[in-house]
């Protein structure tokens, strides 16, 4: 089911491109923008850019990020490849302003669809992750910064009515991808099971988060049990619920709201 949603949501994507941004020179945020740059100016299409500006990001991602998200990213950021090259491209609307909507809200869809299913569309979202978790940096500024570069490349080729136009495409695909998935509000995750050991391997060869475990006793069945704490992003629960579930499916989960982490918030690194 979670391949299945990958592969709609890419598709859905691919339809904001190529339906409604590019046929009026709209662009996308982050490395997609870039991409549909090279394929405006350059005889390079859109999805071979893409692919081949994702190429080294993912390379790198599959070796310091968790591997059940890389690998999700690898496969969404395929079908947008494919997708970008195979379908046409085709102005459904007239206004460019009306596109710039539509086609953020569409592309918006389709991303939170990704994110649901524990992926990403690649690009700059693995360059934030892998700095936030080298670096105390917030992603939203970094995230910004760069969407901001491509807003002014938008400007500098085109006209300063396409970067406004891909401002507010930006900003339409940001709310509506906050509308199906969720912020990056922190959580706090308790987990009791009877297979500590195996939770704990499974957990930490999958998620760079760190844990903390603590010794209990069943108050009715008064067997032992191991308690573990982790705090993680939103963005990580739906990849951390099938972790848990893969480890022990019987497991006893606590999910809680966490308003705010001191310290180190990623593993550390092995010394």
């Amino acid at each position: 089911m979670q391949f299945f949603g990958l592969i709609i949501g890419s598709l859905i994507v691919v339809c904001g491109f190529n339906l409604f941004l590019i046929p009026h020179h709209v662009l996308s945020g982050g490395l997609s923008g870039i991409s549909m740059i090279l394929g405006l100016i350059t005889p390079l299409n859109t999805g071979v850019a893409n692919f081949l500006l994702n190429l080294p990001l993912l390379i790198i991602g599959y070796k310091m990020l968790g591997r059940r998200f890389i690998v999700n990213t690898i496969i969404s950021v395929v079908v947008i490849s494919l997708g970008l090259y195979i379908v046409p491209i085709h102005e459904i609307a007239n206004d460019r302003i009306l596109s710039s909507i539509f086609g953020g809200a569409v592309t918006g869809l389709g991303v939170g669809i990704v994110f649901r299913c524990s992926g990403s569309t690649g690009g700059f979202d693995i360059i934030g992750m892998i700095v936030s978790r080298k670096r105390d940096f917030p992603i939203g500024i970094l995230l910004s910064g760069m969407n901001a570069v491509v807003i002014v490349i938008s400007g500098f080729l085109f006209n300063w009515d396409s970067a406004l136009n891909t401002l507010v495409s930006i900003y339409v695909t940001g709310k509506v991808v906050d509308a199906i998935y969720t912020d990056h509000a922190k959580l706090t995750l308790m987990i009791i099971t009877e297979q500590g050991e195996e939770m704990r391997k499974h957990l930490l060869s999958n998620l760079y988060r760190g844990l903390t475990i603590i010794d209990g006793v069943g108050g009715y069945s008064n067997g032992k049990r191991n308690i573990l704490i982790t705090v993680i992003s939103r963005y990580e629960l739906n990849e951390v619920k099938n972790l848990i579930k893969e480890a022990d499916p019987t497991a006893f989960v606590n999910i809680s709201e966490t308003i705010e982490v001191m310290g180190l918030f990623h593993r550390p690194s092995p010394k």
